[in-house]
C-alpha cells in the first residue's frame, strides 16, 4: 500500500473532519498538548495522565460498538485481564533487560486472547443484539466477584499476591530500556509524552483502519448484517476482529494504569467502571473516533470535578447526561457539535 492511500484513508466516509480547517486545528491542539508539560507543575501533569490512559478504552469500544454495532460491556473486564498480568509479570520478572516492555505487550496480549476465546463463542455462536451486551456484563462481574475474593494468602501467583477486593500492588512502573540503562517513567512528564504519543499514533491508526476494506465492511453489516452475509462477508469474522483489536485497546488502558498508579482493584472491574465507559462514547458520539476522543476526555473532567466537589451526585449526573443524549442527541453530543460545524463551513465555502 502507497503513502498517498494510507493518507487518503485518513479522510475516509467513516470519519468526522477533513481538510485543511480540520488538520490545522488538530496540529493546534497537538502543540498545546505537548506545550502543556512546560509551563504546569510535574503532579498536575502526571495527574492528567489518568484521562488520557482511559481514552484508548473509549476508542476500543467506539469500533466495537460504534463501528461494529456491538454493544459490549466487557472493556473493563479486557482492562483488568491486562492490568493484572502486567502486575503478575513485572512482580515476579522485574523489568530489567527489556522484560517491562515484554510484560506490557504479554498481558495485551493475554487480554487480546481473553477476548478471541470469548468472542468466538458469541459471534460465531450468533449470539447479537442486547444478549451480547448481557452476556459481556456477566463476563465482567463474574471475573469482578472472582478477583474480589482473592484475598487470602494461598491466592498468589509467585510473588504475586492478588489481595482480594483490597487490589494488587506494588508492581514497578513503566520502564524502557535504553542505551546505556534504563528509563522509568514514572507519573510525570515523561510518562506524559509517551502516553501522549501512543495516543496520536492509536487515532491515526483506526481513522486508517476504519476508512479501509475492513472498516468499510463492518459498518455495513453494522447497518445491515443480511445484506452484508449475502454479499458474501463473513461477517461473524470481522465482528470477531474489531472485538479483539478493541480489547487489545482496552488492555492497553489497563497496562498504561496500572503502571501509572503501580496498583490495580477489583472495582476497576465492576458494574459503576463497565458502565462509564458506554456514557463516555455514547455522549461523545459512538460512531465516530475524534467524537468519542472528544467526548470521553470532556465527560471525564466532568466526572472527576463532581467526584472530588459532590461525589454523591456524579453517578446521578452521569446516568442524567446518558438519557438525555438518548433521548434529544442519539448520535452523540460532540458528533453533532461537528456536523454543525462542518455545514456551516460548507455554506461559507460554497458561498465564496
Amino acid at each position: 500500500m502507497t503513502l498517498s492511500r494510507i493518507f487518503k484513508r485518513l479522510e475516509g466516509p467513516q470519519t468526522m473532519g477533513k481538510g485543511r480547517v480540520f488538520w490545522t486545528a488538530f496540529v493546534v491542539v497537538l502543540a498545546v498538548a505537548l506545550a502543556y508539560p512546560l509551563f504546569a507543575d510535574g503532579y498536575d501533569v502526571g495527574n492528567n495522565i489518568y484521562f488520557l490512559n482511559w481514552t484508548f478504552m473509549a476508542l476500543g469500544l467506539s469500533l466495537i460498538w460504534g463501528y461494529g454495532g456491538s454493544l459490549s460491556f466487557g472493556q473493563t473486564a479486557f482492562f483488568g485481564v491486562a492490568g493484572y498480568s502486567y502486575g503478575i509479570l513485572t512482580i515476579n520478572f522485574g523489568t530489567a533487560y527489556g522484560f517491562g516492555i515484554i510484560s506490557v505487550f504479554a498481558a495485551i496480549a493475554i487480554a487480546a486472547l481473553f477476548a478471541a476465546i470469548l468472542g468466538y463463542f458469541l459471534f460465531f455462536g450468533r449470539i447479537s443484539g442486547i444478549f451480547l451486551g448481557i452476556v459481556t456484563l456477566s463476563v465482567t462481574l463474574a471475573l469482578e466477584r472472582f478477583m474480589a475474593q482473592t484475598a487470602g494468602p494461598e491466592w498468589t501467583v509467585g510473588s504475586a499476591r492478588l489481595n482480594g477486593f483490597n487490589g494488587m500492588s506494588g508492581m514497578p512502573p513503566l520502564t524502557l530500556p535504553w542505551f546505556g540503562g534504563e528509563i522509568v517513567l514514572y507519573p510525570d512528564i515523561g510518562l506524559y509524552y509517551l502516553v501522549l504519543g501512543l495516543l496520536v499514533v492509536v487515532y491515526l491508526g483506526l481513522r486508517i483502519l476504519v476508512n479501509s476494506k475492513f472498516g468499510n465492511i463492518l459498518v455495513a453489516l453494522r447497518e445491515n448484517p443480511q445484506r452484508a452475509e449475502m454479499l458474501g462477508y463473513d461477517i461473524r469474522k470481522y465482528q470477531l476482529g474489531g472485538f479483539v483489536i478493541g480489547a487489545a485497546l482496552a488492555g492497553l488502558s489497563g497496562v498504561l494504569y496500572t503502571s501509572w498508579g503501580q496498583y490495580i482493584t477489583p472495582s476497576s472491574m465492576g458494574i459503576t467502571a463497565a458502565a462509564l465507559p458506554i456514557i463516555w462514547v455514547a455522549v461523545g458520539g459512538r460512531s465516530d473516533l475524534t467524537a468519542t476522543l472528544i467526548g470521553t476526555l470532556v465527560v471525564l473532567s466532568a466526572f472527576q470535578a463532581l467526584t472530588i466537589y459532590g461525589s454523591q451526585y456524579a453517578l446521578v449526573v452521569m446516568g442524567l447526561l446518558l438519557v438525555c443524549t438518548v433521548l434529544m442527541a442519539p448520535k452523540g453530543l460532540i458528533a453533532n457539535a461537528g456536523i454543525l460545524l462542518g455545514s456551516l463551513f460548507g455554506r461559507k465555502n460554497g458561498g465564496k
